[in-house]
């Protein structure tokens, strides 16, 4: 999903539902489906990806809930599959290099789903979820490209890293023959992890290429 896309998913409106500070498991009165549900627009047949919206750091819970709601009402031939999109992430901070596995989308989780009154009423009730991204009551499914993107982040190789420092911005050196030295980041590259930052060395600025893990914040 390119950044134009990303946006959309984020500013889309988003179908409201009853909210709650703490999802909570389905009560057993919510393992059934009503017969009088409201109409759904179908604008593709069969299994699409949608997005869901939830309260942000309950994506895990959400997904938790959707499955065990997806078992217990007998939904599996409607609903198939229920994604939380992540990406490993190298996170270089203090001197130190961490591996974390990061939400690609905070606070959104795809569903793999049949649209259909009860497939919409069972993921729209589910604890933790605000709604589909859609108009009312028709989510709007995911276009393939845009699934074929996702998917390429989520299986990528080569971790994302991510620093605490920009272009322009004060760090200092923690390691190497310029240990406590400060500098002004002049250009960060990402593929090799290395950082060039400008140090005052005998009067004149002195281009220096560090290790990320040789700087920090200033």
């Amino acid at each position: 999903m390119d950044e134009q896309a990303e946006e959309q998913v984020a500013s889309a409106d988003v179908t409201p539902i009853a909210s709650s500070s703490d999802p909570k498991p389905a009560t057993r009165s919510e393992t059934q489906i009503p017969t009088d549900l409201p109409s759904v627009e179908v604008a593709v047949e069969g299994p699409a990806w949608y997005v869901i919206h939830c309260y942000s750091g309950y994506e895990n819970k959400v997904r938790h809930n959707l499955e065990q709601r997806i078992e217990t009402m007998g939904m599996k031939d409607k609903i198939f599959d229920v994604v939380i999109p992540t990406q490993e992430e190298i996170e270089v901070k203090d001197g130190k290099r961490k591996t974390v596995e990061r939400h690609i989308f905070p606070g959104y989780v795809l569903v793999n789903l049949a649209l259909s009154e009860e497939s919409w009423y069972v993921v729209r009730n589910t604890p933790g979820v605000t709604g589909f991204v859609g108009m009312g009551n028709n989510p709007t499914p995911l276009r393939p490209e845009e699934v074929a993107q996702i998917v390429k982040r989520m299986e990528a190789e080569a971790p994302t890293v991510k620093v605490s420092f920009k272009v322009g911005e004060r760090v200092r050196i923690v390691d190497g023959p310029f240990n406590d030295f400060r500098g002004v980041v002049a250009e960060i590259d990402m593929e090799r992890t290395k950082v060039r930052v400008m140090v005052s060395f005998f009067g004149r600025e002195t281009p220096v290429e560090l290790d990320f893990l040789q700087v920090e914040k200033a």
